[in-house]
């Protein structure tokens, strides 16, 4: 088979570009200039009303760090060393020690040359997308919106190919080697852990077919950041083959924002090239150490969290529960969107937070109910959860 060699990105040369224009910009100027705070009443008047408390069921705080005080004591200590907020873009005066810290320690988590931090994964979905600006993108069928809108954002030409199916994505790209010319640059997309049907994207099958016609990968880590031991990238070997590496700080590990992990030339081409990292302020310095901490946290967080998701994934089927997925996202798919908002209903009133998913978010007929345990979870909360499940599954004619 014919192999195409020429279709990557050479960024080394836009760089270069950059810098006989005199547009290469880099972050080495601010590393001296400190961070301010700035402090504002609350415009909302009096504060909120909550009822009786609820076991939640539906957040991505996988590993239950979003609350946890080490977290927080290490959000507090930067704000009082380094202010509350950057202040500004990262490329005038808002890059901090913070930033530089958690991106070292994500490039190690990633085993990549270098990271960079966004505001949120979106932005550095959209903003990724963008920079590079390809000729043609490859994305599942089921990737994250943030990565649909940084396709359509880029003008590239964009291919979807079925879910999860290395072998649709190998023929799509043998459709369009016939017709394109062979020096476009070509990029295949994909989540690694999906959202809503918790399962894994094949990805050695994606990158073989993305070798053999010379296309880049790009994998969102958001659902896999500090569940699994450098994501599914990391825990595949995968990391020579991903050309870039994206994920979130505000799911598992308990904080905000995202970053891109990947070589030097990738990283520094888009912090000059990435309109959201370029024209946004850098991420809160506080998050940023909150994060660091999620990732020294996370390895001890994981046994808790997989030991919850058995007890839950076993305690449905044996119900008589469909659970889909193979991951620590539990999808109970009901079918009907009436049964599954009724069942949801039901189950707030016994106390558990776990609204229905239906579409146009999922497709027709595969309405669910999107569990997702925590590692902070006690054994004695899933058993509640399943309680409720078997009542609330009765009532609404399920069992």
């Amino acid at each position: 088979m014919q192999r195409y060699d020429t279709r990557g990105f050479d960024l080394e040369a836009r760089l270069a570009d950059r810098e006989d224009t005199g547009l290469r910009r880099d972050l080495a100027p601010v590393d001296s200039v400190g961070a301010s705070a700035r402090t504002a009443v609350d415009p909302k008047g009096e504060p909120p009303a909550f009822g009786d408390e609820k076991l939640v069921f539906a957040a991505n705080n996988y590993l239950g760090l979003a609350g946890d005080d080490r977290l927080a004591a290490a959000a507090a200590d930067t704000a009082s060393a380094v202010g509350t907020g950057a202040g500004a873009s990262r490329l005038v005066v808002g890059d901090t020690p913070a930033h530089r810290s958690l991106e070292r320690r994500l490039a190690a988590e990633k085993s990549a040359e270098r990271a960079l931090v966004f505001s949120s994964g979106y932005a550095a979905n959209v903003g990724t997308l963008t920079a590079l600006s390809p000729d043609r993108i490859f994305s599942d069928e089921l990737n994250h919106a943030s990565i649909i809108d940084g396709a359509r954002l880029s003008g590239a030409d964009i291919e979807v190919y079925d879910h999860c199916d290395a072998a649709a994505l190998e023929a799509c790209m043998r459709d369009c080697a016939d017709e394109a010319a062979a020096d476009e640059s070509w990029l295949v997309v994909t989540d690694s852990v999906f959202s809503m049907d918790g399962d894994v994207a094949p990805l050695a099958d994606i990158c073989d077919a993305a070798d053999t016609y010379g296309a880049w990968v790009m994998v969102d880590e958001a659902h896999a950041t500090g569940v699994y031991d450098g994501g599914i990238v990391g825990q595949r070997g995968l990391e020579d083959r991903v050309d870039v590496q994206l994920g979130t700080l505000s799911k598992a590990l308990g904080a905000q924002g995202g970053f891109v992990a990947g070589d030097e030339p990738l990283v520094e081409y888009l912090l000059n090239a990435a309109r959201s990292f370029v024209f946004s302020t850098g991420l809160a310095p506080p998050a940023a150490a909150a994060a660091e901490r999620g990732l020294a946290l996370a390895p001890q967080q994981r046994k808790p969290l997989w030991s919850n998701v058995d007890r839950l994934r076993s305690g449905l089927e044996a119900l008589g529960y469909e659970v889909w997925g193979d991951t620590h996202i539990l999808p109970v798919v009901v079918g009907d969107r009436g049964d599954a908002l009724a069942l949801a209903d039901r189950l707030e009133d016994a106390g558990i937070v776990a609204p229905a998913i239906r579409p146009p978010t999922v497709p027709e007929g595969t309405s669910r109910i999107r569990l997702a345990p925590q590692a902070t979870h006690t054994a004695a909360d899933i058993d509640r959860c399943l309680a409720a499940f078997e009542v609330a599954g009765t009532e609404v004619g399920l069992l």
